[in-house]
């Protein structure tokens, strides 16, 4: 099983340290996840605006978070 698989499994988990952790790694995961394709996106001339619709945000705040990246 891949870690991705690991940390969903874990996440469903009755204890609440281990599920908590494993929120916490997904979300981590999502969070670069995002920023490689926010990037793959801008590589390829998308606008802000246009990742925004997709991540369903306001362009101001994906411009904010990954503008930097």
């Amino acid at each position: 099983m891949n870690d991705a698989a690991d940390l969903s499994e874990q996440a469903a988990s009755n204890d609440p340290e281990q599920g908590l952790a494993a929120v916490r790694a997904l979300r981590a995961l999502a969070d670069r996840l995002e920023a490689v394709q926010v990037r793959n996106a801008r590589d390829q001339g998308w606008s802000w605006q246009a990742i925004a619709g997709v991540l369903q945000l306001s362009r101001q705040a994906v411009h904010q978070k990954h503008s930097r990246s």
